[in-house]
């Protein structure tokens, strides 16, 4: 079995991008630069925002983080998104998610400029992903590393059927929908299963190509993939293991040990789709800065 190891496969694209960057720069006069704002103290979401300054610092990018506190309201958040939008240096914008209660992700979402909407959550980007024009939109990033993954591994999908398991508006339906297009990393017949999908099982052994985004961990056991299927596990679930020092240990939506055995190839829990969000993320503002500087 091939292991798909986007830990690599991240790290080969930051190292691209950085020669871009240094290009882009050299040709300008001027570096990509992405902002990111965080509402509250959530461990999670800091880490991330953490991780995400430090990749574009790594590859030359200009990294900002806005650190607002939990009662931040709404109006307060648009007008600094009003700003970024209307700020020439600024090439890319991400709110983190999830939010404080008293602010709505969509309303949020709909504010930022589809130009800079680096994340690919806006309904125009996601509109012209369904439409096919690939080249005029943001991609979200998580299916969009998944894509990369498939290509740098040279791994077969025209005509083939591609079984995705989850709906999410962040990698189920725009996962499915990449999958539909004519493209050399794509050009699947696509079925979409979810949390009411009966027999789901049914579904999942007809897939070439399985790709698990329902968050449950170990939901896809080896009785549900078809021997030689391709396997690509989005998931990232935390499971109590008292032989670790943290008490836990994180697996992904897939059984590893056995569905590993039957697949011919697939991504590791941790290690596999996870580092390619990042660096699609920055991928995404270097294609921004690009467009608008018409290089």
């Amino acid at each position: 079995m091939v292991i798909i190891d986007g830990k690599k496969v991240s790290l080969d694209l930051k190292n691209e991008l950085a020669v871009s960057v240094a290009a882009l720069k050299e040709q300008t006069g001027k570096a990509p630069g992405l902002t990111v704002i965080i509402v509250g103290e959530d461990p999670a979401s800091q880490v991330y925002v953490r991780n995400k300054a430090k990749s574009c610092k790594e590859i030359g990018m200009i990294s900002t983080v806005i650190e607002l506190p939990a009662d931040t309201t709404q109006e307060h958040l648009l007008t600094i998104i009003h700003e970024l939008n209307n700020d020439d240096a600024v090439h890319g914008i991400l709110v983190q998610q999830p939010m404080p209660k008293q602010i709505d992700e969509f309303t949020i979402t709909l504010a930022i400029d589809p130009a800079k909407d680096v994340d690919g959550f806006h309904p125009e980007n996601l509109g012209r992903l369904v439409m096919g024009y690939l080249d005029k939109c943001f991609v979200s990033c998580t299916p969009y590393g998944i894509l990369e993954l498939l290509s740098r591994y040279n791994i077969e999908t025209k005509g083939k059927h591609c079984v995705v398991v989850g709906r999410s508006n962040i990698v189920g339906k725009p996962m499915a929908n990449l999958m539909l297009q004519k493209l050399k990393e794509t050009n699947c017949t696509v079925t979409i299963c979810h949390s009411a999908t009966p027999n789901i099982a049914e579904f999942t052994k007809q897939a070439d190509i399985l790709i698990a985004a329902i968050g449950k961990a170990n939901f896809i056991t080896a009785d549900m993939v078809k021997p030689g299927a391709v396997v690509i596990d989005v998931g990232i679930n935390r499971i109590e293991d008292a032989s670790t020092k943290s008490g836990y240990r994180l697996v992904g939506d897939v059984d590893y040990n056995g569905v590993s055995a039957l697949a011919s190839a697939m991504t590791p829990v941790p290690g596999g789709v996870g580092p390619m969000t990042i660096a699609m993320l920055l991928k995404n503002t270097v294609q921004s800065f690009q467009r608008t500087h018409g290089v």
